[in-house]
């Protein structure tokens, strides 16, 4: 996912990872600091051997029994002593805070605890490293079956493997075709595609030219802060040098990156939503057509299936962005102070193997990580039902061909967190100049974080 944070951006991003913010952040949410907590209350084995696993997720990981692939029924068939329980929330940030806060203690943990590819170069570091499972020799997953440069993401110094691959996050274009047929702009994927082939700025250009015609209350984009990481995910290098070092203050892709985004933000393009707000906003911009584009790696379709509902099923296409691109994907991984490690590290590695991706995929259009899914029929003829005859396959799966990770630094996540919220978003809902944001960031930055 998301990241979603994620990070599904992703899910996975909203503040610096200081212990007290872990604090609050644990206070906030209760559902994942009790019951989905994976502290050991009730997750011993009962008086029948049954054991419960519990997993602690962000964003749409598509494996629930309500909205995704129903995976988590499947393994409790195929392994009646094992009850599986899943705590998710939206913010993938506040996830990664609580998350670091547990480990740091050894308790309050998940038996399976995801974590977004922003966070992964912390979570294999050297601080870190030691809280995990070596999945390459517990559980029986097959490291071999991944994408190389997923498993490398998650393999530590000395070669251990901490996560095994959920999804990767390849880029295109969703679009409301209803709002873009009211603004006289071409509703076919094709046709649409074409307004910004080659170039993020021309997308900033379609912006403007949608919202000359826009119907009333509508923006064309959802976030500022959305097309800023949407413009990343296609830059070479990112926050990191080449050696993985933190280097985004000289970094050509976030400068690029933010042009583009200010532009929007200043030219009245977007919605002003902040992605993933807790209060459930940006959600229900989807279900109320506040906006006609939102930047949709290919965990996001699953996010727009569940918010936009029933309601606007056939209403959402997905064309190919301006530029290929990679935007999140996670990593399943087993805390040692888990109370089941090898159950825990079974369950993982069925989630995440071949099948269980293609499963995924068919219904929340989780793009998977694993080479031979990725190139099976399965995805690349796939569509979702709820985006009607669009070849989502084929579209994902062309724009997974064109990926070439950029370098993470331990970083990432916290920096992302910084431009996006203190910085982007400010300019787009407080108007504050660019420039005093820009210098806003870098004081966070300089104070928060230590290299």
């Amino acid at each position: 996912m998301r990241t979603s944070s994620s990070t599904r951006d992703l899910a996975r991003r909203r503040r610096p990872a200081l212990a007290v913010t872990a604090f609050a952040a644990c206070a906030a949410l209760i559902a994942g600091c009790s019951d989905g907590g994976g502290d050991g209350s009730g997750s011993g084995a009962g008086a029948d051997g049954k054991i419960t696993l519990r997993i602690g997720t962000f964003g749409s990981f598509g494996y629930d029994d309500k909205n995704g692939a129903k995976l988590y029924a499947e393994y409790e068939k195929l392994n009646p002593h094992v009850e599986i329980v899943e705590s998710n929330v939206a913010d993938g940030q506040k996830y990664w805070d609580t998350l670091k806060l547990r480990l740091s203690r050894n308790s309050g943990l998940a038996d399976i605890q995801a974590v977004e590819v922003g966070y992964i170069a912390e979570a294999t570091g050297s601080t870190l490293a030691g809280k995990w499972v070596d999945l390459s020799k517990t559980g029986g997953a097959d490291t071999s079956a991944f994408l190389d440069w997923k498993i490398k993401q998650a393999t530590t110094a000395d070669g251990k493997v901490i996560g095994l691959g959920t999804d990767i996050g390849p880029m295109a274009i969703c679009y409301n075709k209803d709002l873009f047929a009211k603004a006289k702009l071409p509703t076919d994927r094709e046709q649409v595609a074409r307004l910004w082939a080659g170039d993020w700025a021309k997308f900033v250009t379609a912006g403007k030219t949608y919202q000359r015609n826009a119907p009333a209350g509508t923006a064309f984009h959802d976030s500022a802060s959305g097309l800023f990481n949407a413009v990343l995910s296609s830059q070479p290098q990112q926050y990191a040098d080449a050696e993985g070092n933190l280097a985004w203050e000289e970094s050509p892709g976030v400068r690029k990156a933010w042009g583009l985004a200010v532009d929007a933000a200043r030219s009245g393009i977007t919605a002003k939503l902040r992605q993933f707000d807790e209060k459930g906003t940006w959600n229900a911009g989807f279900k109320n057509s506040r906006f006609a584009t939102v930047a949709c790696p290919s965990w996001m379709t699953g996010i727009i299936k569940d918010q936009a509902g029933p309601a606007n099923q056939g209403k959402w296409d997905i064309a190919a962005p301006p530029v290929a691109g990679n935007w999140g994907g996670s990593f399943l991984a087993v805390p040692k102070a888990g109370k089941h490690t090898e159950e825990a590290a079974k369950l993982a590695a069925w989630l995440t193997a071949p099948a269980q991706h293609a499963k995924v995929f068919g219904v929340n259009g989780n793009i998977p990580s694993t080479k031979d899914t990725l190139a099976s029929d399965a995805v690349q003829n796939a569509k979702i039902p709820y985006f009607g005859d669009t070849p989502v396959g084929k579209i994902y799966s062309s724009a997974a061909a064109g990926i070439t990770p950029a370098p993470v630094s331990r970083y990432d996540g916290q920096v992302k967190t910084f431009v996006t919220d203190n910085g982007i978003l400010d300019i787009e809902q407080r108007g504050t100049s660019p420039e005093a944001a820009w210098n806003n960031v870098k004081k966070l930055v300089d104070d928060k974080i230590v290299q």
